[in-house]
């Protein structure tokens, strides 16, 4: 199982959200490269980038710290936010990020996607409240079922499909591991479970389900787990 500690990006800042809700915003970092960098020493080898403002602005906007970020590590990154269209695709492709998260536009725009993944490397962000897809920052909730949309990638390319239980985010509530397993078995696709996660127990029920990969946030944000340990126990160690 792949574990992907997450930077969020806000204002420049590295953040945590709860529920992602912006104005529950708490800074944990004012420079995240150096965040990032200490990921890399603990031993990771991806890292989740989000940018919160190009999330609601439907544009990149936390380009500078994104570039630090690449600048100085060696860390394989994948990022969202905002991501619309093919220019913003390439732009972050050619800047150095490995793969790039399509959310919102993956519920509006579906063959758009499915037409980026035959050319780039695509993961779709499936975020879910009460398992209807979340969108625009998760500001909004559609009509449409998580497992649905996941089914509608099932053949298309994508790399892996992220999976949020929004209401568990920033919680520390625990992981939905049911969710995710729902996910996996309706795309057949690699599936990370993101939201809730907490602590060591967590990562132990998600390999005995076969999960593929997990995001970790503010579990190691505030002290709930041990990176060094998760990364030992989901390499097999």
């Amino acid at each position: 199982m792949t574990i992907l500690p997450a930077i969020d990006l806000k204002d420049g800042k590295a953040v945590r959200l709860t529920k992602g809700l912006m104005d529950s915003a708490k800074i944990y970092s004012n420079e995240p490269w150096e965040v990032a960098k200490h990921f890399e020493e603990l031993g990771s080898e991806w890292v989740h980038l989000v940018d919160l403002n190009g999330a609601f602005a439907g544009e990149p906007k936390n380009l500078e710290q994104i570039k630090k970020i690449r600048e100085n590590t060696n860390l394989k990154l994948e990022l969202g936010g905002g991501i619309r269209d093919e220019a913003t695709i390439k732009m972050y492709l050619d800047l150095g990020i490995n793969r790039v998260i399509l959310g919102s536009i993956a519920v509006k725009d579906p063959e758009f996607v499915k037409k980026m993944a035959k050319k780039y490397p695509i993961v779709v962000g499936i975020d879910a409240i009460d398992g209807m897809v979340a969108v625009e920052g998760w500001a909004e909730v559609s009509e449409l079922e998580a497992t649905t949309l996941a089914k509608e990638f099932a053949n298309a390319g994508v790399e892996a499909i992220i999976c949020t239980d929004v209401g568990r985010d920033g919680m520390l509530s625990g992981v939905n591991v049911a969710f995710t397993k729902a996910i996996k078995e309706a795309s057949g696709l690699e599936t990370i479970a993101s939201g809730g996660l907490k602590d060591i127990e967590d990562i132990k029920r998600l390999l005995d389900a076969d999960i593929d990969g997990t995001i970790v946030g503010k579990a190691f944000y505030e002290g709930t787990l041990d990176l060094k340990e998760a990364f030992a126990l989901a390499k097999g160690n």
